[in-house]
């Protein structure tokens, strides 16, 4: 909702102060500039990105526009859910939750998360752990380094969309030049024409550069720090889930070890002690 209200905002204000200045619409209506520069943004962006990422930019810039899902209520049932699987464990002993870790789709406990659910990295990520932890002896200094090491790589891939995109908000106004140059080119031919033919003619060509800083500056560049605030938004999901898993093997129990992981998330969606309690045992 924040990118289709900021955009609107950029347009009309950008728009009315040109219109109010004494400015003329129909003279910015240059369709083929905007092909120009929208054709080669879009290509140079093909050229320099694989195919996994161009498709990451496009499902992340549908979440800009639907909301993203990281937010209070995810982060809560992802605590619920680490909860469930500790009590589990702490009760029943660690050979109990095998069912549920090799297969949550089937598993009772994580069936109750939908939405954890839905995200199949960070559902890999949970269980992949809890089956180190089920199956092994490991330190709990040892598990942290290696899931700071898998962190480090889900941040990078994360990030990627963004970089990507904010590599394009460089291009644009780069591409907006090469736009009126190529309309200065066409003016060299209105010479031998009248002053209001040349004039016209320059002024389309400004235009490129004009379309050029506005769609980079304005709208391109600005998406790609959302899609990076998003990025992050989704990576305290991880650390969230990283820190209840390090302190239940440390020996905190269940209650405690949520504790942990609420602590690791931003303040501004971090659900209180008392509204976490309320939710696990709403669950």
């Amino acid at each position: 909702m924040g990118l289709i209200i900021g955009s609107v905002i950029v347009l009309v204000c950008v728009l009315a102060g040109y219109v109010l200045h004494g400015g003329n619409l129909m003279v910015l209506w240059q369709p083929t500039e905007v092909l120009i520069i929208g054709g080669a943004a879009i290509g140079s962006f093909i050229i320099a990105n694989p195919f996994h990422t161009i498709k990451e930019v496009f499902a992340g810039v549908m979440r800009l526009i639907t909301g993203s899902p990281y937010n209070k209520a995810f982060y809560m049932d992802l605590l619920s859910l680490l909860y469930d699987i500790f009590d589990k464990s702490r009760k029943q002993g660690v050979m109990a939750i095998e069912e549920d870790i090799d297969n949550p789709e089937q598993s009772q406990i994580f069936s109750r998360y939908p939405a954890v659910m839905k995200s199949k990295h960070l559902t890999a990520f949970v269980t992949d752990y809890l089956r180190i932890i089920s199956s092994g002896n490991m330190a709990p200094h040892e598990l942290e380094g290696l899931m700071d090491q898998e962190l480090d790589t889900r941040q990078h891939e994360l990030e990627e969309p963004a970089h990507a995109v904010n590599k394009i908000a460089d291009a644009l106004p780069g591409l907006g030049i090469v736009a009126a140059v190529l309309g200065i080119v066409i003016t060299m031919n209105f010479m031998s024409e009248g002053p209001e033919k040349i004039g016209l003619s320059v002024a389309a060509a400004l235009v490129g550069t004009f379309l050029g800083i506005w769609m980079g500056y304005g709208f391109v560049g600005p998406t790609s720090i959302a899609l990076e605030h998003h990025a992050k938004y989704e990576l305290r999901a991880y650390e969230c889930a990283k820190a209840s898993i390090i302190a239940t093997v440390s020996g905190q129990a269940p209650q405690m070890a949520i504790e942990f992981g609420r602590k690791a998330l931003p303040s501004d969606k971090r659900p209180s002690f008392q509204e976490l309690n309320d939710h696990v045992r709403s669950k």
